[in-house]
């Protein structure tokens, strides 16, 4: 009866502390959401963690095709449709050149494999400051400066070092002996790959998608070089708003944009985030 006794306890105190750290962690969005829909009026007169008296979209519209960044006031919808035209072709490309890499450092050893790996693997600590120079250069001779294409290329070259990680670390766990069977049945590379890996690779497959997906979009350094004037993604852009001044601080459009710019990451992890940790808990089994 007493170890019971303990037992409730100690899951009560740790039910308690995850309540604090969620309360703690969520105070911000909290913060974010209720100023958004406050008057400019209200944000002087009430308190920060005041609930809204009355709930005002104004700044949300405002913030989406109205507010100033810089000498542009046409809010944030065109950057915003910037970076889906950036981040949804980068993400499936890079991932799927991820998954053809990892498929072939796992089961299709050739000489020098661990070397290309080692390299990959050194590819995902180089800071994105050491590779603007020879991108920028790359993207010069390409034709691709200052354009939506060029940020495609550059996230997709940066990105495949982790995708290929990711997958590879995820192959790893596949049983040679399933790759060894559809062999002996007469089944080529690209068969094996569609037919047995494809099947079993939908949890690191959303793994790679969250990843990619956040790490773009929320880029912020990438946009603001090899971006131009039309090309700009959503970071550069909620930088620019909230920096701009052009008289009052509209706290409350700062808030409704920097929700804006956020919603695509969050809606996913929300969406798929069972998907991230069921993918990295099965990569990291074996590898």
């Amino acid at each position: 009866m007493r170890a019971d006794s303990q037992g409730r306890i100690g899951r009560l105190l740790i039910y308690l502390l995850l309540i604090l750290c969620a309360l703690y962690y969520l105070a911000p969005l909290y913060v974010m959401l209720t100023t958004s829909v406050k008057t400019l009026d209200e944000i002087r007169a009430g308190n920060l963690l005041d609930f809204p008296a009355q709930l005002n979209l104004q700044a949300w519209q405002k913030a989406w095709s109205g507010a100033c960044t810089g000498v542009s006031c046409e809010g944030l919808a065109p950057y915003f449709w910037n970076s889906v035209k950036m981040a949804v072709p980068a993400v499936l490309i890079s991932t799927l050149i991820g998954s053809v890499n990892g498929y072939v450092l796992a089961h299709w050893k050739f000489r020098g494999s661990e070397i290309v790996f080692t390299a990959l693997m050194v590819g995902c600590f180089i800071p994105f400051q050491v590779v603007i120079l020879p991108m920028a250069r790359l993207l010069g001779l390409a034709g691709l400066s200052n354009t939506t294409a060029g940020l495609v290329l550059v996230h997709i070259v940066y990105g495949v070092a982790f995708t290929t990680l990711f997958f590879r670390n995820y192959y790893v766990s596949v049983p040679d002996e399933l790759v060894k069977a559809a062999r002996i049945d007469g089944a080529g590379f690209f068969r094996i790959y569609r037919s047995v890996i494809l099947p079993l690779s939908l949890p690191i497959f959303m793994v790679c998608f969250i990843w990619q997906f956040t790490q773009i979009w929320n880029d912020f350094l990438f946009g603001v070089v090899f971006g131009g004037t039309d090309a700009q993604p959503v970071t550069v852009a909620l930088n620019n708003l909230v920096n701009t001044s052009t008289g009052v601080t509209e706290y409350n459009v700062n808030m409704a944009a920097a929700i804006i710019a956020a919603l695509p990451t969050l809606g996913l992890y929300l969406l798929a985030g069972k998907y991230f940790v069921r993918g990295l808990t099965a990569g990291a089994v074996k590898g």
